[in-house]
């Protein structure tokens, strides 16, 4: 049997993008409310009001008079503050952005009296002008309100692309993809996420030599990650496949040697390593290296013992490093046949079912074939 027969096509397995994330910058909001007697108010409703959207975020005071929330867009928001009984405590216009310390809310009546009925602001009109009954902004928060606009502007045109990037991606219009990618990079150049997609896509264009050299770059960017915002564990996964496709991109480069490289490196990253360990059980087989492949195989199926295709390899693998007997007849490694059968179990009607049952039957070893009346 010719080794071509048995050749298995990466490019198949590989390529895959997962979708880029919404850049939509949010900021952690809290405060205290503490009444003219100078107790802490239980139970104040603060509301925060985005004119741009309408939408409103609501929360209420614990026993200490404070509150805190996640999730809030960069923007300005009309804040205002009631008692249980619905008394105004306070209403004004308030930047939220990436300082901390300006998304903390202070009140304390004893110093800042709630403002005499009719004389509170109406929400805002989005404009950053107060009324003419709020109290002034300062400098620095009209600093810090024009700030949040600006990146707020800037998230939304980020996820416009994104979402363009998204699109092109699952239409396979790697161009127009790699394209947005480009223009995200010039936006934010330390997002790992964004040269991965950009990899994956110059792989997908035959752009190999620069697929490689994108993705090193993402994954030096993801192993120096010091965001606190930013999921370590996330970082380390995205790092195991744009490792991997670092290794498809030397593969197509007919760079082997740096393929085998970083598709280890990705097996050590990646919390599912069963692919990396799969592609060096491929790429060794196609090197001749029948034993690097058999024991790649293993560490894949060790990962994920339903891979077919690792069984089907290491079969193959085993079944090219026999040897034979003094009567001339052909004796494979021990465990050939049970390594082939198994590829049957999990896919009979699999695209190398012929070429498993052709190699069988030259062993002269049973062909299982009630594999479909086991599974329920």
């Amino acid at each position: 049997m010719k080794k071509q027969s048995i050749f298995v096509a990466l490019a198949a397995l590989l390529f895959a993008l997962c979708s880029l994330p919404s850049l939509a910058q949010t900021a952690q909001v809290s405060g205290k409310v503490i009444g003219q007697d100078g107790q802490p108010v239980v139970g104040a409703q603060i509301v925060y009001s985005d004119p741009a959207t309408g939408r409103n975020y609501k929360y209420k005071t614990d026993k200490k008079g404070e509150f805190s929330a996640i999730g809030l867009q960069f923007g300005a928001y009309q804040v205002t503050v009631t008692n249980p009984a619905g008394e105004v405590l306070f209403n004004r216009r308030i930047p939220v952005g990436g300082n901390p310390e300006d998304n903390i809310l202070k009140i304390d009546l004893a110093k800042t009296p709630p403002p005499a009925p009719g004389q509170e602001s109406s929400g805002g009109t989005g404009s950053g002008q107060e009324s003419k009954d709020q109290p002034k902004m300062t400098k620095e928060q009209l600093a810090a309100l024009e700030a949040a606009k600006t990146q707020r502007a800037k998230a939304l045109s980020q996820n416009a692309i994104i979402t363009q990037v998204n699109t092109a991606m699952q239409a396979k219009n790697y161009e127009e993809a790699a394209t947005g990618l480009k223009q995200l990079i010039q936006m934010e150049p330390n997002r790992y996420e964004f040269y991965s997609g950009l990899g994956t896509a110059q792989l997908n264009l035959g752009q190999f030599e620069d697929a490689v050299q994108t993705l090193q770059k993402g994954v030096e960017l993801a192993q120096n990650v010091t965001d606190p915002k930013q999921d370590p564990a996330k970082a380390k996964a995205l790092i195991g496949q744009m490792l991997t496709n670092e290794g498809n991109a030397y593969l197509k480069l007919k760079k082997t040697t740096e393929a085998v490289a970083a598709y280890e490196k990705a097996a050590s990253m990646d919390p599912n390593p069963s692919t990396a360990y799969f592609n060096i059980c491929a790429t060794q087989y196609n090197m001749g290296n029948m034993e690097g492949a058999s024991t790649a195989c293993d560490k894949a199926i060790a990962a994920d013992p339903t891979k077919a295709d690792a069984y089907f390899i290491k079969g193959s693998s085993m079944y090219g490093s026999g040897k034979l007997d003094k009567d001339g007849k052909y004796i494979p490694p021990p465990g050939t046949a049970e390594a082939l059968n198994k590829y049957l179990e999990l896919a009979p009607n699999g695209a190398h079912a012929g070429d498993v049952k052709a190699m069988l039957d030259a062993l002269g070893a049973k062909i299982e074939t009630t594999y479909k009346g086991k599974k329920k």
